[in-house]
């Protein structure tokens, strides 16, 4: 089945019809929210080009656009933890997807070695936040060296 992304002519078209017509932001990219289907945690934020978009729907594998190694990133490739999508949804006006999968693999999403990259919060004194963090998860799904060897962390400082 081709993927084909309608043209975003008309406002209420693209907030209460039903055609997909995703924005792109000025790099070609939209940002991508992945909740674990079965629990709604939130998993990770990445983002897609049309591409990753494409694939991700025909395939019911999550894919993303890598910005640090500048291409397509099927999730899951090199460490197994594959995402399978089972809902997809667009916001409003249609320039933020979530994706809704189950984990396959180790049963994470973080490269760090967690399940979710939301593993921290601001830490809370008084009713107030406060500028430190605290985790959320207190032991590591796996460790990343193991999986991932000598490929280079995505992290960029």
């Amino acid at each position: 089945m081709k993927i084909i992304f309608g043209n975003r002519k008309s406002v209420e078209e693209v907030e209460e019809g039903t055609e997909l017509q995703p924005k792109f932001d000025s790099q070609g990219l939209i940002p991508a929210i992945t909740v674990e289907y079965s629990s709604s945690e939130i998993l990770m934020h990445g983002y897609m080009n049309e591409e990753a978009l494409r694939l991700s729907i025909q395939t019911k594998k999550a894919h993303y656009w890598s910005r640090s190694r500048e291409s397509i990133w099927k999730k899951g490739e090199v460490s197994g933890l594959y995402q399978t999508i089972k809902q997809i949804k667009i916001d409003d006006d249609q320039d933020c997807i979530i994706l809704f999968v189950d984990l396959e693999g180790l049963q994470a999403s973080c490269h760090v070695g967690y399940k979710s990259c939301f593993y921290r919060e601001l830490d809370t004194h008084n009713s107030k936040f406060s500028d430190s963090l605290v985790f959320t998860e207190k032991e590591k799904v796996f460790d990343p060296k193991k999986i991932y060897g000598n490929i280079s962390n995505p992290t960029k400082l």
